[in-house]
């Protein structure tokens, strides 16, 4: 088994939902306790292996540029700018093609889902996967759309937000195998949720794997509120 090493982090987004919380800033760098929030992101997973970093850049992708090259002087890493906005695929594939290795973790910036990734590298490798996503189990939900699996773990459907009472909800963490996903032909702007995952996934490897680990989105004011004590608490 390889452990994967290298992890894109999407942080391109305007982040319009954490406006009010967050007015000046890009979403990724909201402040969690007085760091970053992507400082918990890039900390949890240099912890768990990850050597070299991604990270694919939009709005105001010059404040996460300084103080990444600040805050950690010696992490291998680059940015890659999105002029205009590709889409998450976009984002996901023009990363891709900077990256060094067959297989590639892909995370959110402003998602944090504290997964292991040396039995999530072995999985995704024993199973020959296109893709893998981290799935979070949930109990009564209705913010996220679930994913149903098959017995032997690929993915068996999508299904929209409504409330659940139990469900797997896909985390945003996902492993890729880059050489398959660049050979896909997909446009220059894609969401890599609808016109990858769901459209692809019963023609593909795509399998998911259950971490009932902590998860928190901080993508709307309250889970932004939550993080900044349950964060810290968790590291």
């Amino acid at each position: 088994m390889i452990l994967i090493k290298e992890a894109i982090i999407l942080a391109g987004g305007l982040g319009t939902r954490l406006r009010s919380a967050v007015p000046d800033l890009p979403k990724c760098m909201a402040p969690v306790a007085g760091r970053p929030f992507i400082a918990y992101v890039i900390d949890y997973y240099r912890s768990q292996g990850i050597t070299s970093f991604i990270f694919s850049l939009g709005y105001k992708h010059e404040r996460i540029a300084e103080y990444i090259s600040a805050a950690y002087p010696g992490l291998s890493h680059q940015c890659v700018i999105e002029e205009e906005p590709l889409g998450t695929g976009g984002a996901i594939r023009r990363s891709c093609e900077t990256a060094s290795g067959q297989n590639v973790m892909v995370l959110n910036g402003d998602t944090f889902f504290k997964v292991d990734i040396r039995s999530m590298s072995r999985f995704h490798q024993d199973k020959e996967a296109d893709c893998t996503l981290a799935l979070k189990p949930m109990i009564n939900s209705d913010r996220y759309g679930i994913v149903e699996t098959h017995p032997d773990h690929s993915i068996r459907s999508f299904r929209e937000k409504q409330f659940y009472a139990k469900s797997l909800v896909n985390g945003g963490v996902y492993l890729l195998n880059t050489q398959q996903f660049l050979k896909e032909g997909l446009p220059q702007k894609f969401s890599f949720e609808k016109d990858y995952l769901e459209a692809l996934f019963a023609e593909r490897k795509i399998y998911g794997f259950i971490q009932d680990v902590y998860f928190i989105d901080i993508g709307i004011p309250e889970d932004f509120r939550k993080a900044q004590h349950e964060l810290p608490a968790n590291l």
